[in-house]
């Protein structure tokens, strides 16, 4: 596995992780998920984004 496909890969997951905690914050839906692991789930999945999103811009130069 090369290094392109680790980034798109962690790119991905950190999106859905941000995906999961931006659906709890909204809707009234996963109850199971209380409100301050939807905050970190929030924030974590935000942060890897911006993150992997520069290295992947970083890397197409």
């Amino acid at each position: 596995m090369n290094q392109e496909m680790k980034i798109g890969i962690a790119l991905i997951s950190s999106f859905l992780i941000f995906m999961v905690g931006i659906f709890r914050l909204f809707t009234a839906e996963l109850q199971d998920v209380p409100l301050f692991a939807a905050y970190i789930l929030t924030i974590t999945g935000l942060v890897g984004v911006i993150t992997n999103g520069w290295k992947w811009k970083k890397r197409e130069d």
